[in-house]
């Protein structure tokens, strides 16, 4: 394996093999050549090597022909696979080995119920559902509710953030959909917000457009919203009408602010002008319908729904990272980045020496980086009491080599 300095590196520059950083994490594919923002992604997160078995290609095809891409008519909603790895080889006998072993599962989080984030999170779920419940039965609501349910859940971030972004990740709560996305949203939103720099008072408009976003939903027959086969053009036409529902609801029976209300309308707008209702595109679209976009799709990907299965965060976070300016604004998807880590909190890694951890906690400045508190050993005997917690970013000897699905035990 060879070493490379990455300050040397430049755009254009094709490998015969794939190039890593920070062990088996592929910063580029064999033969696709390095873009400008690979290598400044590097040094902005103070990684100084990468490493590759092959050697520089001269005369290859030029940037653009190879660029790794996401299929343009992809729906970031839909669990698919975006593959930005290389499958590492393994010897036959290892794998006849390794298909007799029972993988081990891990929950994402560990929750006691009647532990204070846990209550909490909660019972702002349950607010939020009785809100839900109050606008579908036509029952009169008024938009201060919904402000001091806000105003609570930006407090509670203070407190508890670590905590409510392992619940998103664990999908603790199994009902109340509807509330559970529109809470995990808002949170999601928030924290983006925050790392955006936002002034007080948006920031609390943010929470309140991600809180109601999908408010119209509850407009649509639930034949349709709980479908689980695939959906008919007019039906598709009409999950495309709930935001121009939830902007009535906001607007006549709420009396919510053109803010949050521009935040409900544009949520599914792309970044590229192809999204719905008005192809409106760029810097047109409301930053926060832009932040609630993002928030709404990593929530969406992570969440089990009744027509596909939940994927971990380390791959929701891939796909992100893969829209290349289509769907999301890049400053938005920067700042989540940084919010959540390549490998958001609570999620199942294993590590170079064979052992497996969790995620606790990450570092904005590092996201391949974080603080992770062991599971198993390099044996694979699981500690329990005896795990450890690690910080990445002073032990240099350790690194992430994939993400674990928690469910199946396989690599994400």
């Amino acid at each position: 394996m060879n070493t490379i300095d990455a300050r040397t590196l430049k755009p254009g520059q094709v490998f015969s093999a794939p190039v890593y950083s920070e062990g088996k994490n592929v910063l580029v594919p064999a033969m696709v050549p390095l873009r400008q923002k690979d290598i400044d992604l590097l040094l902005d997160w103070g990684i100084e090597y990468v490493s590759t078995e092959g050697t520089i290609v001269p005369n290859a095809s030029d940037e653009n022909e190879f660029i790794l891409d996401l299929p343009e008519d992809m729906d970031i909603d839909l669990n698919v696979d975006v593959v930005l790895e290389e499958p590492e080889p393994e010897p036959f006998a290892e794998l006849k080995a390794e298909a007799k072993k029972e993988p081990v599962k891990f929950s994402i989080s560990e929750v006691q119920e009647n532990s204070g984030p846990y209550r909490t999170y909660k019972g702002l779920i349950e607010k939020v559902d009785n809100v839900f419940t109050s606008i579908h039965a036509g029952i009169d609501i008024e938009m201060r509710t919904v402000d001091n349910i806000c105003t609570q859940l930006l407090q509670d971030l203070r407190d508890y953030r670590d905590s409510f972004i392992a619940f998103i990740l664990g999908g603790e709560i199994t009902h109340r959909e509807l509330a559970k996305s529109s809470v995990n949203a808002a949170i999601l939103s928030t924290l983006t917000a925050q790392e955006l720099h936002l002034p007080p008072h948006k920031i609390l408009y943010i929470a309140e457009g991600a809180l109601l976003h999908d408010v119209g939903m509850l407009r649509l027959a639930r034949g349709i919203t709980e479908k689980k086969g695939g959906l008919s053009d007019a039906e598709l036409e009409q999950i495309k009408s709930h935001p121009t529902h939830s902007s009535k609801i906001i607007t006549r029976e709420l009396f919510g602010s053109h803010d949050v209300n521009l935040i409900a309308l544009q949520h599914h707008e792309r970044w590229d002008g192809k999204g719905y209702p008005e192809h409106i595109m760029g810097p047109a679209i409301d930053m926060g319908a832009r932040i609630v976009s993002v928030a709404d799709a990593f929530e969406a990907m992570v969440s089990k729904k009744s027509y596909r299965n939940s994927m971990g965060g380390y791959q929701a976070v891939k796909n992100l990272l893969s829209d290349n300016s289509r769907r999301f604004d890049p400053a938005v998807i920067s700042a989540f980045v940084k919010i959540m880590g390549i490998y958001p909190i609570g999620s199942i890694v294993k590590l170079n020496n064979g052992s497996v951890a969790r995620v606790v906690s990450i570092h904005t400045d590092a996201p391949l980086r974080p603080v992770i508190h062991t599971l198993t050993d390099e044996a694979g005997k699981v500690l329990g009491a005896d795990g450890k917690t690690i910080d990445l970013l002073s032990q240099k000897t350790l690194f992430i080599k994939n993400a674990i699905d928690s469910e199946s035990g396989t690599n994400a």
